[in-house]
C-alpha cells in the first residue's frame, strides 16, 4: 500500500478553495483501496501566527468537523491533530540538526511571511519546512497531495530524507513524490477579483455558508461594463467568475455564458445568480452534515481518537527506528 500523508492549517472555518482544491482529492485518495491516507489538522503550524489562544481550539474544532462534513471518513483514514501526535514534535527536532540557515532563509514561504510580519519573525517561521517535513516522514510516506504553493516544502523533505540517509549510511526514508492520479489541481479565485480565495483576503465562501449569505457574496463579486468586441479576452476579475463557473456548473451551462460573452451580450446579473444556484447545490449536503455534528459532538472526540492512535502507532515506529539509527541505545 501506498502511505499519502496531507494536512490543513487549523485557520478556522474551510471555503471552497479547500474543498475543490484538497478535500475533494483526499476523499478519492481515501477511497482507493491502495492507499493508506493521514489526514491532519495543522495546529502547531498555526502557532507561527502567534493565534488567539481563545480561538486554537474552535478553528480545530471547525477545520476537523469540515473535513467530516465533506466525506473524509474516521473508517477509512486516520484523521487527527497535529498536536496530538508528539512524536512528530521530537522527530522535527532532530531534523533541525540536518537543516541550514542558509536553505531556510532561502525559501519562498519564509520571505514572504518575513515581508507580511516583519514584527515576528520567529524560529517556528524560519523552521516551518522542516515541521512540514517532519508531519510527512514521521509516516513515511511515498505520496504528497500539494499544490503549486507548496512544492519547494515537498522538495525540502525529500532533501532532508535523502540527507539523514546519507549522514547515517542508511536506506530509511523513502523520498515522497507528489501524489498525481491523473487530475490537475484547482485553484479557486477569489470572489474580489484576486487570484486566490483565502481567509486573510476575505472572499471566501465557506462551506457552511447559508443560502442568503452565498447569494450576498456571489453577487458582490467584483465585475464591469462587460465586452467592447466580439470574442474579447476577458479581465482577471471576469475570468475568475467563469473559472469558479467551470468548477461548480455543467459544461452546457458554462458554453451558454461562454457564448453570451463572446457575441457580447453578457448579462453578469444572470451569470451571478446562476453561479450562486450552483454553489448552493453544491454546498448544502456539506452544510447540512455541518449542523448535523455540531448538535452531537461525540462525532468528533471519537473521529480524532481514532485517527490519533492510528497515526501514533505509525509515528512510534518511525521514531524508534530514527533514535536507532541515531545512536540513542535504551540502557
Amino acid at each position: 500500500m501506498k502511505t499519502i500523508v496531507s494536512g490543513i492549517r487549523s485557520t478556522g472555518k474551510l471555503h471552497l478553495g479547500n474543498y475543490y482544491g484538497a478535500l475533494r482529492n483526499f476523499i478519492r485518495m481515501q477511497n482507493n483501496a491502495d492507499n493508506r491516507c493521514f489526514f491532519f489538522i495543522a495546529d502547531l503550524h498555526a502557532l507561527t501566527t502567534h493565534p488567539d489562544p481563545d480561538m486554537l481550539h474552535p478553528n480545530v474544532k471547525n477545520v476537523l468537523t469540515d473535513f467530516l462534513a465533506a466525506g473524509l471518513d474516521p473508517e477509512k483514514s486516520s484523521i487527527f491533530v497535529q498536536s496530538d501526535v508528539p512524536e512528530v514534535v521530537e522527530l522535527y527536532l532532530m531534523l533541525n540538526m540536518h537543516a541550514y540557515l542558509g536553505e531556510l532563509e532561502k525559501t519562498v514561504s519564509f520571505k514572504d511571511k518575513a515581508r507580511k510580519q516583519p514584527e515576528n519573525v520567529n524560529a517556528g517561521l524560519l523552521t516551518y519546512p522542516v515541521l512540514m517535513a517532519s508531519d510527512i516522514l514521521i509516516h513515511n510516506a511515498d505520496e504528497v497531495p500539494v499544490g503549486k504553493d507548496q512544492e519547494q516544502h515537498l522538495e525540502m523533505t525529500r532533501r532532508y530524507a535523502r540527507r539523514f540517509n546519507t549522514f547515517y549510511k542508511v536506506d530509511y526514508f523513502k523520498e515522497p513524490v507528489a501524489y498525481a492520479d491523473g487530475t490537475e489541481m484547482i485553484k479557486i479565485p477569489g470572489l474580489d477579483g484576486s487570484g486566490k480565495m483565502g481567509k486573510s483576503e476575505g472572499n471566501c465562501i465557506y462551506l457552511s455558508d447559508d443560502e442568503k449569505t452565498i447569494r450576498k457574496k456571489v453577487m458582490k463579486a467584483l465585475t464591469d461594463d462587460g465586452p467592447k468586441e466580439m470574442n474579447a479576452e476577458k479581465p482577471d476579475y471576469i475570468e475568475n467568475l467563469f473559472t469558479f463557473l467551470k468548477i461548480v456548473s455543467t459544461p452546457d451551462t458554462v458554453e451558454f455564458f461562454e457564448d453570451k460573452w463572446n457575441k457580447c451580450d453578457i448579462r453578469y446579473g444572470d451569470l451571478k445568480k446562476q453561479l450562486a444556484d450552483d454553489i448552493v447545490k453544491a454546498t448544502t449536503p456539506i452544510r447540512e452534515r455541518v449542523l448535523e455534528i455540531e448538535s452531537n459532538p461525540d462525532i468528533l472526540s471519537k473521529a480524532v481518537s481514532r485517527g490519533a492512535e492510528m497515526a501514533r502507532e505509525s509515528a512510534q515506529k518511525t521514531l524508534h527506528d530514527v533514535k536507532e539509527i541515531m545512536g540513542f541505545k535504551p540502557f
